[in-house]
């Protein structure tokens, strides 16, 4: 956008988008969310269901100006996310690899000296973020710079950084994701981990819920279930083949006390090469949209309180044309050469984990539209009443690829049953309360539903899904008629 303007013109607006920006930080208060009464869920304070409806770009501060920035925010926010995953100081480089502005995240790699000038940066994501509808899911650091023993951040600093964070973006709408793709591993680690949420409670009065992000396979209840500082569970069922049942972890953590919602933070990526394999005709095999809307019904039925999606290309903000220029390294080329990063992780265009198609393409392949999807079929009920209850499938695929889960209200309003290959199953429709029943179709692959019937039977009876196979996965939804929920 500058080029188009004189040196003067410039000036100008600079100070209108300084002003602008000012404006926004300042602003009211966004609501603030909370667990619900039932320790299962996420609402505002107003008492309005918030379904955490995530994607990872995990990069989004690190790699894209303000125009790329507002670009990728305003197609999620209409494809229906609602929280943005990303990392303030960025994996491997974050420290030592200045931002799209030319800026690095402290001065002299200091981290009680935040440079303003970055975070000026931040300050404009979230409040493009906050305006376009979104909450961050904010993650302080990566993991790297608190899970080792040569440790960027000791206790005394985190806290002092968490409080600088907390501070800065206390009436945004945030999230905060502690961790980065790390567990913690020791007590040094904890004590570092324990210092940055009091830092940032102390920074924002408490204003934020908060998570933390666990390397995968794994989950943050297994050390953490019981910090006071953490508001929610997250787990990290990752990417190491199709038909990994992600309900498990749901079903893990809803089984633990205190009671706390859960949800899946990072699982199979669209695009990313099954199980990592990705060098010759074997990187062909990626997982697709079918992986990722299995994965999210698989988790949510299961228990969690809302889903987070991932594309292997908007992660790492895939820029070949960026990565390729003039022929030399990109940053992370650079540390391959170097020894700090294994020749394993490099793809062949450039990218991590075999990244091959610009982020900005990425971000409409069909997974995210279908994740919109998700949320909407989801919605068109009171989804902070579900129970899982794989006990009212009384026949049909429970192991495998073919899964059928279930989840129903705990009023007996309402039942929602996933086949992931369009397999045949068996209800116990008592569960449902009310004078008629209303059945329905929903296609997960364009959103349409379909009533195919009303009856005033409650019994046991089998229900046979339109279509079947790999890709043809379809829910059921069972509704008593009298409560009269919209078509989803």
């Amino acid at each position: 956008m500058e080029r188009r303007f004189s040196s003067a013109g410039r000036v100008v607006i600079l100070v209108a988008s300084l002003f602008f920006l000012s404006r926004n930080i300042f602003a009211a208060p966004a609501e603030r969310l909370k667990v619900t009464e039932n320790h299962r869920y996420l609402q505002y304070e107003s008492g309005k269901p918030f379904f955490y409806l995530g994607d990872t770009a995990w990069e989004l501060f690190h790699k894209l100006n303000r125009e790329e920035a507002t670009k990728y925010l305003t197609n999620r926010a209409q494809k229906g996310f609602t929280v943005i995953q990303a990392t303030v100081l960025a994996a491997g480089d974050g420290l030592t690899v200045p931002n799209a502005y030319g800026e690095l995240p402290f001065i002299g790699k200091d981290a009680t000296r935040p440079n303003e000038a970055y975070f000026r940066h931040v300050d404009f994501i979230v409040s493009k973020a906050a305006e376009l509808g979104l909450v961050m899911g904010m993650l302080p650091s990566w993991g790297n710079y608190w899970a080792s023993s040569t440790a960027f951040f000791t206790a005394e600093t985190a806290r002092q950084y968490g409080r600088f964070l907390g501070a800065r973006y206390k009436d945004k709408p945030i999230i905060w994701i502690l961790g980065g793709d790390h567990s913690i591993t020791n007590e040094k680690e904890r004590a570092i981990v324990d210092a940055l949420a009091a830092g940032l409670a102390e920074g924002d009065g408490g204003a934020h819920l908060k998570t933390f992000h666990p390397i995968g396979p794994g989950f943050s209840s297994i050390k953490l279930n019981d910090a006071g500082w953490l508001d929610f569970n997250m787990y990290q069922s990752s990417h190491s083949s199709r038909d990994h049942d992600n309900g498990l972890y749901a079903e893990h953590d809803y089984a633990l006390k205190p009671l706390k919602p859960t949800i899946d933070g990072e699982n199979r990526y669209e695009q990313l090469p099954v199980g990592f394999h990705f060098r010759g005709m074997s990187g062909l095999d990626r997982f697709d949209d079918y992986d990722v809307r299995q994965s999210a019904y698989w988790s949510i039925l299961a228990g969690a309180c809302g889903h987070t999606y991932g594309n292997n290309n908007i992660w790492q903000i895939y820029k070949p044309a960026l990565d390729k220029a003039n022929g030399q390294d990109t940053p992370v080329q650079d540390q391959i050469r170097a020894g700090r990063l294994g020749d394993p992780w490099m793809g062949r265009e450039g990218g991590l984990l075999g990244a091959n198609v610009p982020w900005d393409e990425a971000m409409d392949h069909p997974g995210a539209f279908q994740m919109g999807f998700v949320r909407r079929l989801f919605e068109s009920v009171p989804f902070t009443r579900l129970v899982p209850d794989q006990k009212i499938v009384l026949n049909g695929p429970l192991t495998g690829g073919a899964k059928i889960r279930a989840a129903r209200s705990a009023d007996g309003s309402f039942a929602i049953v996933y086949s992931p290959r369009g397999e045949g199953f068996t209800l116990d429709k008592s569960v449902i309360h009310g004078e008629r029943l209303k059945e329905i179709w929903y296609d997960p692959r364009y959103g349409i539903s379909y009533e195919f019937h009303q009856s005033d039977c409650w019994g046991i009876q089998t229900y046979t899904p339109p279509t079947n196979g790999r890709g043809n996965d379809w829910v059921l939804l069972l509704e008593d008629v009298s409560r009269d929920y919209p078509m989803p």
